[in-house]
């Protein structure tokens, strides 16, 4: 199996906990608010329940690994995503809806954590950044396929989540064995990693609560407006095929450019994109705005995987992307509530607009300079190596004579009878 075939298998797990489990509820959100009397808010508390349980998720999965192993958590988690969808489909009660969604996200917080450690082991082997990037291209899948077939549902959502819940189980027995490495991944969690990266742990903060408002309600501002249903689904197909195409427009940048710069650029690329859908509502602007949020958004979870492959030990990743994927799920509970609250006071606009400022704002965040510790400090003249090529040929080889003078033992110590 080559590791490009395994981690397109492998993201049917982002397809399925997140292309299913998160963002086809943006689709299904006019039926059901319109079935069962909500407000936005209501709305956008379904939406916090899914962050609320990623949380959760994201907080025990070091605790799931370290007992069931990195492969068998990613599966778990699969069959669970699959069982959560489908369980949605029976509920009318309020409560029982938010436990469903609070369920599904908590199974897709493992899934998405223990499927990065894998892809990025992936990636070690093959000596390419393209595993991780492909394996979060999957989400793109999940869309592509919510987004050409949850709208001919119309207003069955109960029938629409059933379908969500096999495509999962189908995505589930798809990927169960591209779980396997050649060194599988320790079954231990390691040690986080949070503080040396705090700039970018911000920017992921604001990054999660603005992004999962403008897919929250991208339906609902596509509603208000009276499209129809073939613009809902050509927005939500152009957004997913997007993010299938991310990985050939963001993998060099993401493996290549140094610190913080592609996630910096990414950042601000999706603030404009959200902004765009408020300059006019023309469906041509509209669907402008949905390639362009499609062809970055998910492309930041992979930016922010690579840094933490390249800063900390193979050991520390389960624990370091956990530690991640916590702030990011403290953002995206938070987001879809405020966003729903504001928008009930004025219009699905505010929403859209909460996106575009909250993604800037990561920008900014992503633009600043990790801390250096007094430890890299004291040692940066130790760890300095002028390059070779840059060095005058002369220099090199006297360096290596003394270097050589160095090593010969002198002709005192060699003697020991002379030494007397």
């Amino acid at each position: 199996m080559t590791p490009i075939w395994q981690a397109a298998r492998l993201a049917l797990g982002t397809a399925s906990a997140l292309g299913f489990g998160r963002f086809a509820y943006g689709l299904l959100l006019p039926a059901m608010r319109s079935d069962l009397g909500w407000n936005l808010a209501d709305a956008g508390m379904l939406s916090t329940a899914n962050g609320l349980g990623y949380l959760v998720g994201a907080v025990a999965t070091p605790a799931v690994v370290r007992r069931l192993g990195t492969a068998a958590a990613f599966r778990t988690g699969m069959t669970l995503t699959a069982t959560a969808l489908t369980s949605t489909a029976v509920g009318n009660d309020h409560l029982f809806l938010l436990a469903t969604r609070a369920v599904a996200g908590a199974a897709g917080a493992v899934v998405f954590i223990t499927g990065g450690v894998i892809a990025s082991h992936i990636a070690t082997h093959a000596s390419s950044g393209t595993p991780i990037a492909v394996y979060f291209a999957g989400t793109g899948v999940g869309i592509v396929l919510s987004g050409t077939t949850v709208p001919l549902a119309g207003d069955h959502w109960r029938m629409a989540w059933v379908g969500l819940g096999i495509a999962a189980g189908l995505a589930a027995l798809t990927s169960w064995t591209a779980t396997r490495v050649d060194s599988p991944a320790p079954k231990v969690a390691g040690h986080a990693h949070l503080r040396p990266l705090w700039p970018t742990a911000l920017a992921y903060l604001l990054f999660a609560g603005g992004y999962i408002t403008y897919i929250t309600f991208l339906s609902a501002y596509l509603a208000d407006r009276h499209a129809s249903t073939l613009e809902v689904m050509s927005a939500w197909t152009a957004m997913g095929l997007a993010v299938i195409a991310a990985p050939v427009l963001w993998s060099r940048p993401i493996s290549r450019w140094p610190g913080s710069r592609a996630l910096c650029v990414l950042l601000a690329v999706l603030g404009a994109g959200a902004a765009l859908a408020l300059v006019t509502p023309a469906p041509p602007v509209l669907l402008a705005s949905t390639v362009v949020y499609g062809a970055t958004f998910m492309s930041v979870p992979a930016a922010v995987t690579a840094s933490v492959k390249n800063n900390t030990a193979p050991v520390d990743w389960t624990a370091t992307l956990a530690a991640f994927t916590t702030v990011f799920a403290v953002g995206q509970t938070a987001g879809p509530w405020i966003a729903g609250t504001l928008a009930d006071h004025t219009s699905t606009n505010s929403a859209l607009g909460f996106t575009a400022i909250a993604c800037v704002a990561a920008s900014a965040s992503a633009a600043i300079p990790p801390p250096r510790s007094p430890d890299q400090k004291e040692n940066d003249n130790d760890d300095f190596r002028p390059d070779p090529r840059h060095v005058p040929r002369r220099l090199v080889l006297r360096a290596a004579h003394r270097a050589a003078a160095y090593a010969r033992p002198s002709r005192a110590s060699a003697d020991p009878h002379r030494s007397r």
